[in-house]
């Protein structure tokens, strides 16, 4: 903060009380302001944020007879809190307030010097906190997931303290902000060459701390609850997909955004399909007159009539046909296909005139050997 931003600020008129009020009168209107403007209990509302804000760091001040006799000095100092720092250089009265509180042995200018009697040096306002990421898992039926579908998700992850509202507070009481970090949350650690920042251990990162913590949630203004909610899963989601839900996450801390919702899905077989990608597979039995011979079959498709398709004469075991449109539809609303397996049924029991027919079809097509050249590599 600038020494310009420091001394224009007027903490008794923040509190809206006079410069002669007690500390108890200070405490009340601190109080009730604080539950008016308090973030979580105005989501989205960035005037009513920065006014907690603004009300956060006069009470940081004024709640602290030393602190606040220092403020009342240093305003008298400039002119009973109403002096503006002029804009050009610093110079007032024809003297340059820099060298009035120039160099203090470590390169520290008149900012540095307020900053360290009222501790602001550097400090933040308590922040909204984003919630945090849930992972949760669904299970979907095979058509389910082709089509897609509504799901319910039953959750439990952490949320405001419903007693104190998010405060951590005891009921009657409300929280202060931390004397250590100053409400940033964060405190810096010297490590010689560079500073390292983590998280204020008196408040643990939260920018606020509590004398009469609420019961329920032990002071952390957070605790688990349960909850539900509705999810539409998309057309075309495979198994094991891990999808994000934007904004389903826990809520956040002091108006902050909620956190997302990542939902791995689990996708169970289907008796007649299975998928390959966008496509989804069917195997279909044939008999051996129609390899052979060749024959229009039906075939299955997916919640739907069933489909034609030619088997050519010949075709062998396991060749694979493809019908165009009938598998999985994509994100850009196209649609894989539909990959036909035939699987060429060998009949293990014959009737005599079957068993006389199949004789005679193999006297008709004796010819050469179909396994001689196989033997023939073999032996090489």
């Amino acid at each position: 903060m600038s020494t310009k931003d420091f001394l224009e600020k007027d903490y008794y008129k923040a509190l809206g009380v006079s410069k002669g009020a007690s500390a108890e009168e200070i405490k009340k209107s601190y109080r009730k302001l604080a539950r008016k403007y308090h973030p979580d209990a105005n989501k989205g509302d960035t005037g009513s944020e920065e006014r907690f804000k603004e009300i956060s760091e006069a009470y940081n001040v004024l709640s602290d007879p030393k602190r606040r006799k220092e403020y009342d000095e240093a305003r008298s100092l400039f002119g009973s809190g109403g002096m503006r720092m002029p804009s050009g250089g610093g110079q007032f009265g024809g003297f340059d307030l820099g060298d009035i509180f120039g160099s203090t042995g470590s390169g520290g200018r008149l900012g540095d010097i307020l900053g360290g009697m009222f501790g602001t040096r550097g400090t933040q306002t308590t922040r909204p906190r984003r919630g945090a990421d849930v992972e949760t898992e669904a299970s979907l039926t095979f058509s389910d997931a082709i089509d897609g579908a509504t799901v319910t998700l039953r959750l439990t992850d952490e949320g405001p303290c419903k007693v104190c509202r998010g405060t951590g507070a005891k009921a009657g009481t409300l929280p202060k902000v931390c004397p250590t970090c100053q409400g940033s949350g964060q405190s810096s650690r010297d490590l010689g060459n560079f500073a390292l920042s983590e998280p204020c251990a008196t408040c643990r990162g939260r920018g606020m701390v509590v004398d009469d913590p609420c019961p329920t949630c032990a002071g952390s203004g957070r605790e688990m609850s349960p909850r539900t909610i509705r999810a539409r899963i998309t057309p075309g989601v495979a198994d094991g997909q891990r999808i994000k839900l934007k904004g389903k996450g826990a809520p956040g801390e002091r108006g902050g955004p909620p956190g997302d919702l990542y939902v791995r899905v689990h996708v169970s077989g289907h008796p007649v399909f299975g998928r390959s990608g966008d496509n989804l597979t069917v195997t279909v039995p044939v008999t051996f007159a129609e390899a052979a011979l060749g024959a229009d079959i039906k075939v299955p498709s997916h919640r739907g009539m069933p489909v034609n398709v030619r088997i050519p004469a010949g075709t062998p075991n396991g060749r694979v046909f493809r019908v165009r449109g009938k598998g999985v539809r994509r994100s850009d609303a196209t649609v894989g296909d539909l990959l036909v397996k035939v699987d060429v049924q060998v009949p293990t029991e014959l009737t005599d005139h079957a068993r006389e027919a199949l004789e005679k079809f193999k006297d008709a097509t004796t010819g050469e050997n179909p396994r001689e050249e196989l033997l023939r590599k073999g032996r090489t």
